[in-house]
Parts: structure tokens; sequence; C-alpha cells
């Protein structure tokens, strides 16, 4: 077999069936040349940062429960009781 018969680029070979690759161009969503438009609120397709629901490092003071809330909560359980209730949920 020849050289030019391994060449898969030859000019036969791509008139055989292959195409030379196209590229095309796509239009900038800008749509003016001001800067400043492209600072804005929430886009859609903007990740994380279009939706101000997601905004977690943005959060002020942690939460601290009232009075009452604490007084409603169970005394925290010891040591041994939480060994015996893991030994529970392992036997099942």
């Amino acid at each position: 077999m020849s050289q030019q018969s391994k060449n898969t680029n030859t000019p036969s070979r791509r008139s055989e069936g292959q195409q030379e690759q196209q590229f095309g161009i796509l239009p900038h969503p800008a749509k003016s040349n001001d800067p400043a438009d492209l600072v804005g609120g929430p886009r859609p397709g903007g990740g994380l940062s279009s939706k101000p629901d997601v905004h977690a490092f943005h959060a002020r003071d942690p939460h601290v429960p009232s009075q009452e809330i604490l007084n409603s909560l169970e005394a925290p359980k010891s040591r041994e009781e939480l060994h015996r209730r893991a030994e529970e949920l392992n036997k099942k």
C-alpha cells in the first residue's frame, strides 16, 4: 500500500464523501454598545447569580431562636441513650 492511499486527507478521499469543515458566526447577545447594559438584574440562563433565592453568601446574621422556642425543645440525650438507640436501629 502506498503512502498516498493511507492518507485520508488527500483530495481524492475528500471528494468521496467527506466535506470540508465549516464554521458560522453567532450574534453577540448585547443589544447595544453600552457596557452598563450588561450589568443588571437576574437574567434567564445566568446561573446561580441570576436567582435571588440562592444567594447564600449574602445572608445576614445567624438565626438566634427566641426563648419560647428554646424552652419548647426537649433535653439532649446522653451518650448512653444515643448508643442504645444506635444499637436498636442497627439490629433491624
